[in-house]
Protein backbone atom coordinates (compact mmCIF):
# COMPACT_ATOMS: atom_id res chain seq x y z
CA UNK A 1 0.00 0.00 0.00
CA UNK A 2 1.26 3.38 -1.01
CA UNK A 3 1.83 5.80 2.00
CA UNK A 4 1.13 9.39 1.50
CA UNK A 5 2.05 12.39 3.83
CA UNK A 6 0.28 13.02 6.54
CA UNK A 7 -1.45 9.92 7.07
CA UNK A 8 -1.98 8.72 10.50
CA UNK A 9 -0.11 5.07 10.58
CA UNK A 10 -1.89 2.41 13.20
CA UNK A 11 0.87 1.11 15.54
CA UNK A 12 1.26 -2.43 16.96
CA UNK A 13 0.08 -1.60 20.06
CA UNK A 14 -3.31 0.69 18.48
CA UNK A 15 -2.17 4.06 18.64
CA UNK A 16 -1.82 6.35 15.95
CA UNK A 17 0.99 8.04 15.55
CA UNK A 18 1.29 11.01 12.49
CA UNK A 19 3.15 9.74 9.69
CA UNK A 20 6.34 12.17 8.75
CA UNK A 21 6.05 13.67 5.27
CA UNK A 22 8.13 12.03 3.28
CA UNK A 23 9.13 14.69 1.18
CA UNK A 24 10.12 16.59 4.07
CA UNK A 25 11.90 13.99 5.57
CA UNK A 26 13.64 13.33 2.26
CA UNK A 27 15.07 16.69 2.26
CA UNK A 28 16.14 17.16 5.54
CA UNK A 29 18.47 13.64 4.84
CA UNK A 30 19.47 15.29 1.34
CA UNK A 31 20.65 18.36 3.11
CA UNK A 32 22.05 17.00 6.07
CA UNK A 33 24.52 14.52 3.53
CA UNK A 34 25.49 17.45 1.34
CA UNK A 35 26.47 19.57 4.29
CA UNK A 36 28.49 16.62 5.85
CA UNK A 37 30.26 16.08 1.98
CA UNK A 38 30.57 19.73 1.63
CA UNK A 39 32.48 19.96 4.62
CA UNK A 40 34.65 17.14 4.05
CA UNK A 41 35.33 17.91 0.27
CA UNK A 42 36.68 21.48 1.80
CA UNK A 43 38.87 20.73 4.32
CA UNK A 44 40.41 17.14 2.07
CA UNK A 45 39.13 15.27 5.39
CA UNK A 46 38.73 11.91 4.45
CA UNK A 47 40.64 8.62 3.65
CA UNK A 48 40.02 7.10 0.26
CA UNK A 49 39.84 2.81 -0.10
CA UNK A 50 38.81 0.86 -2.60
CA UNK A 51 35.81 -1.80 -3.41
CA UNK A 52 35.60 -3.78 -6.55
CA UNK A 53 38.81 -2.68 -8.50
CA UNK A 54 41.41 0.11 -8.20
CA UNK A 55 39.48 2.32 -9.59
CA UNK A 56 35.83 1.82 -7.26
CA UNK A 57 36.74 4.39 -4.88
CA UNK A 58 34.96 4.77 -1.61
CA UNK A 59 35.64 7.60 1.36
CA UNK A 60 34.76 7.92 5.19
CA UNK A 61 32.85 10.58 3.55
CA UNK A 62 30.81 8.36 1.65
CA UNK A 63 30.17 6.24 4.80
CA UNK A 64 29.76 9.49 6.91
CA UNK A 65 26.93 10.45 4.79
CA UNK A 66 25.36 7.05 4.05
CA UNK A 67 24.92 6.57 7.99
CA UNK A 68 23.19 9.72 8.09
CA UNK A 69 20.76 9.69 5.64
CA UNK A 70 20.45 5.51 7.12
CA UNK A 71 19.91 6.96 10.75
CA UNK A 72 17.54 9.88 9.87
CA UNK A 73 15.46 7.53 8.06
CA UNK A 74 15.19 4.88 10.15
CA UNK A 75 14.42 7.05 13.02
CA UNK A 76 11.65 8.51 10.63
CA UNK A 77 9.95 5.32 9.29
CA UNK A 78 10.86 2.83 11.05
CA UNK A 79 8.60 0.24 8.86
CA UNK A 80 10.56 0.74 5.78
CA UNK A 81 12.94 -0.75 3.61
CA UNK A 82 16.56 0.74 2.85
CA UNK A 83 19.20 -0.13 0.01
CA UNK A 84 21.98 2.11 0.91
CA UNK A 85 24.89 2.31 -1.36
CA UNK A 86 27.58 1.68 1.95
CA UNK A 87 25.68 0.14 4.24
CA UNK A 88 23.63 -2.35 2.43
CA UNK A 89 19.94 -3.33 2.78
CA UNK A 90 17.94 -3.41 5.46
CA UNK A 91 14.52 -4.90 5.24
CA UNK A 92 11.04 -3.18 6.23
CA UNK A 93 7.13 -4.34 6.59
CA UNK A 94 5.70 -1.21 4.76
CA UNK A 95 6.22 -2.28 1.58
CA UNK A 96 8.17 0.56 0.60
CA UNK A 97 11.94 1.07 0.24
CA UNK A 98 14.30 3.81 -0.08
CA UNK A 99 17.32 3.77 -2.15
CA UNK A 100 20.29 5.67 -1.41
CA UNK A 101 23.46 6.95 -2.80
CA UNK A 102 24.69 9.09 -0.04
CA UNK A 103 28.17 10.05 -2.40
CA UNK A 104 27.39 9.93 -6.26
CA UNK A 105 30.99 11.29 -8.09
CA UNK A 106 33.19 9.81 -5.46
CA UNK A 107 36.12 9.82 -7.89
CA UNK A 108 35.18 13.36 -9.12
CA UNK A 109 35.14 14.13 -4.87
CA UNK A 110 38.43 12.39 -4.62
CA UNK A 111 39.91 14.10 -7.06
CA UNK A 112 38.32 18.02 -5.68
CA UNK A 113 36.25 17.93 -9.05
CA UNK A 114 33.31 20.05 -7.94
CA UNK A 115 30.68 18.01 -9.53
CA UNK A 116 28.84 15.81 -6.99
CA UNK A 117 25.76 14.16 -5.64
CA UNK A 118 23.67 12.75 -2.59
CA UNK A 119 20.81 11.02 -4.06
CA UNK A 120 17.47 9.57 -2.77
CA UNK A 121 15.20 7.71 -3.86
CA UNK A 122 11.82 5.83 -2.39
CA UNK A 123 9.86 3.40 -4.02
CA UNK A 124 6.78 1.23 -3.65
CA UNK A 125 7.86 -2.11 -5.57
CA UNK A 126 9.25 -0.97 -9.12
CA UNK A 127 7.07 2.11 -8.89
CA UNK A 128 8.55 5.39 -8.12
CA UNK A 129 7.63 7.90 -5.37
CA UNK A 130 9.68 10.54 -4.69
CA UNK A 131 13.08 11.37 -5.82
CA UNK A 132 15.76 13.94 -4.46
CA UNK A 133 19.22 14.72 -5.92
CA UNK A 134 21.30 17.52 -4.57
CA UNK A 135 24.73 19.29 -5.47
CA UNK A 136 25.49 20.72 -2.42
CA UNK A 137 28.30 22.40 -4.08
CA UNK A 138 25.77 24.84 -5.99
CA UNK A 139 23.01 24.38 -3.43
CA UNK A 140 20.29 22.74 -5.98
CA UNK A 141 17.74 20.22 -4.57
CA UNK A 142 16.26 18.74 -7.40
CA UNK A 143 12.94 17.05 -6.71
CA UNK A 144 10.33 15.29 -8.16
CA UNK A 145 6.87 13.22 -6.67
CA UNK A 146 4.78 10.81 -8.61
CA UNK A 147 1.96 12.68 -10.09
CA UNK A 148 3.56 16.10 -8.70
CA UNK A 149 5.96 16.88 -11.04
CA UNK A 150 9.61 17.84 -11.17
CA UNK A 151 11.03 20.74 -9.55
CA UNK A 152 14.47 22.92 -8.56
CA UNK A 153 14.12 23.90 -5.52
CA UNK A 154 17.32 26.36 -4.18
CA UNK A 155 16.42 28.47 -1.01
CA UNK A 156 12.77 29.73 -1.55
CA UNK A 157 12.69 29.28 -4.84
CA UNK A 158 10.82 26.16 -6.42
CA UNK A 159 11.08 26.28 -9.95
CA UNK A 160 9.33 23.26 -12.27
CA UNK A 161 10.94 21.23 -14.73
CA UNK A 162 10.53 19.90 -17.91
CA UNK A 163 12.88 17.86 -20.58
CA UNK A 164 13.46 19.17 -23.66
CA UNK A 165 11.32 18.93 -27.04
CA UNK A 166 14.86 18.15 -29.11
CA UNK A 167 13.21 16.09 -32.02
CA UNK A 168 16.48 14.92 -33.34
CA UNK A 169 20.02 13.53 -32.60
CA UNK A 170 22.24 16.12 -34.40
CA UNK A 171 20.37 18.86 -32.33
CA UNK A 172 20.93 17.25 -28.92
CA UNK A 173 23.34 17.50 -25.99
CA UNK A 174 23.90 14.08 -24.57
CA UNK A 175 25.93 12.41 -21.31
CA UNK A 176 26.95 9.13 -20.51
CA UNK A 177 29.31 7.20 -18.57
CA UNK A 178 31.61 4.08 -18.70
CA UNK A 179 31.74 1.63 -15.72
CA UNK A 180 34.16 0.17 -13.21
CA UNK A 181 34.14 -2.84 -15.38
CA UNK A 182 34.85 -1.35 -18.07
CA UNK A 183 37.86 -3.45 -18.55
CA UNK A 184 36.72 -6.55 -18.17
CA UNK A 185 36.38 -7.77 -22.27
CA UNK A 186 33.45 -10.10 -21.38
CA UNK A 187 31.12 -6.87 -20.31
CA UNK A 188 29.99 -3.67 -22.75
CA UNK A 189 32.54 -0.92 -21.68
CA UNK A 190 30.66 1.48 -24.16
CA UNK A 191 33.44 2.86 -26.02
CA UNK A 192 32.07 1.49 -29.08
CA UNK A 193 28.45 3.42 -28.24
CA UNK A 194 30.17 6.66 -27.19
CA UNK A 195 32.83 6.57 -30.62
CA UNK A 196 29.17 5.87 -32.62
CA UNK A 197 27.38 8.40 -30.87
CA UNK A 198 29.74 11.33 -31.07
CA UNK A 199 29.06 12.06 -35.08
CA UNK A 200 25.71 11.93 -34.73
CA UNK A 201 24.86 14.53 -31.78
CA UNK A 202 25.90 18.16 -30.95
CA UNK A 203 27.96 17.12 -28.05
CA UNK A 204 28.66 14.41 -25.42
CA UNK A 205 29.35 15.00 -21.62
CA UNK A 206 30.70 12.35 -19.07
CA UNK A 207 30.64 14.65 -16.17
CA UNK A 208 30.90 11.51 -13.40
CA UNK A 209 27.51 11.45 -11.54
CA UNK A 210 24.90 9.12 -13.51
CA UNK A 211 22.40 10.98 -10.50
CA UNK A 212 22.86 14.51 -11.32
CA UNK A 213 23.14 13.45 -15.42
CA UNK A 214 19.69 12.12 -14.65
CA UNK A 215 18.72 15.56 -13.15
CA UNK A 216 19.98 17.56 -15.80
CA UNK A 217 17.96 15.63 -18.68
CA UNK A 218 14.66 16.19 -16.27
CA UNK A 219 15.64 19.89 -15.72
CA UNK A 220 16.14 20.03 -19.79
CA UNK A 221 20.08 20.90 -19.49
CA UNK A 222 20.68 17.77 -21.24
CA UNK A 223 18.79 16.28 -23.76
CA UNK A 224 19.61 12.82 -23.30
CA UNK A 225 21.52 9.72 -21.29
CA UNK A 226 22.24 6.65 -21.21
CA UNK A 227 24.94 4.32 -19.65
CA UNK A 228 25.34 0.68 -18.44
CA UNK A 229 26.05 -1.27 -15.38
CA UNK A 230 24.97 0.55 -13.29
CA UNK A 231 23.52 -0.29 -9.58
CA UNK A 232 20.18 0.78 -8.68
CA UNK A 233 21.08 3.61 -6.26
CA UNK A 234 22.35 5.21 -9.07
CA UNK A 235 19.51 5.81 -10.87
CA UNK A 236 16.51 5.95 -8.52
CA UNK A 237 16.12 8.83 -7.91
CA UNK A 238 17.15 10.43 -11.63
CA UNK A 239 14.88 8.51 -12.99
CA UNK A 240 11.91 9.43 -11.60
CA UNK A 241 12.79 13.21 -11.79
CA UNK A 242 13.13 12.55 -15.82
CA UNK A 243 9.53 10.82 -15.66
CA UNK A 244 7.75 13.27 -13.64
CA UNK A 245 9.64 16.06 -15.95
CA UNK A 246 7.59 14.47 -18.79
CA UNK A 247 10.28 12.42 -19.99
CA UNK A 248 10.53 8.72 -20.89
CA UNK A 249 12.68 6.18 -19.00
CA UNK A 250 13.95 2.78 -20.77
CA UNK A 251 16.99 -0.13 -20.76
CA UNK A 252 19.37 0.70 -23.31
CA UNK A 253 17.38 -2.29 -25.20
CA UNK A 254 14.20 -0.10 -25.04
CA UNK A 255 12.39 -2.31 -22.30
CA UNK A 256 10.27 -0.84 -19.22
CA UNK A 257 13.21 -0.21 -16.65
CA UNK A 258 13.53 -0.86 -12.80
CA UNK A 259 15.90 0.06 -10.34
CA UNK A 260 16.70 -3.51 -10.57
CA UNK A 261 17.62 -3.70 -13.98
CA UNK A 262 21.61 -2.80 -14.83
CA UNK A 263 21.12 -0.25 -17.88
CA UNK A 264 19.11 3.05 -18.59
CA UNK A 265 18.59 5.35 -21.29
CA UNK A 266 16.44 8.30 -20.84
CA UNK A 267 15.31 11.30 -22.83
CA UNK A 268 12.37 12.99 -23.83
CA UNK A 269 9.38 11.37 -25.81
CA UNK A 270 10.62 13.00 -29.14
CA UNK A 271 14.37 12.09 -28.72
CA UNK A 272 14.26 8.73 -27.31
CA UNK A 273 13.33 6.70 -30.03
CA UNK A 274 16.48 8.12 -31.99
CA UNK A 275 18.60 7.41 -29.18
CA UNK A 276 18.25 4.17 -28.28
CA UNK A 277 18.04 3.38 -32.13
CA UNK A 278 20.99 4.54 -32.94
CA UNK A 279 22.89 2.34 -29.67
CA UNK A 280 20.98 -0.80 -31.45
CA UNK A 281 23.17 -0.37 -34.21
CA UNK A 282 26.20 -0.26 -32.05
CA UNK A 283 28.03 -4.06 -32.39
Amino acid sequence: MLLHPGVDLWTASGMVRPMPDILQVALECADAAGKLLASHYANADFSVTTKSSVIDLVTSADRAADREIVTRLRAAFPDHAILAEESGAQAGTAGLRWIVDPLDGTTNFTHGFPHFSVSIGLYDGETGVLGIVHDPLRGEFFCGQTGKGTWLQTGDRHDPLRVTATPTLEQSLLATGFAYTRTDPTQRSNLAEFAAMIPQVRGIRRAGSAALDLAYVAAGRLDGYWEYHLSPWDMAAGALLVEQAGGVVRTIAGEAWHPGIRSIAAAGSNLLPALLGALAKVD
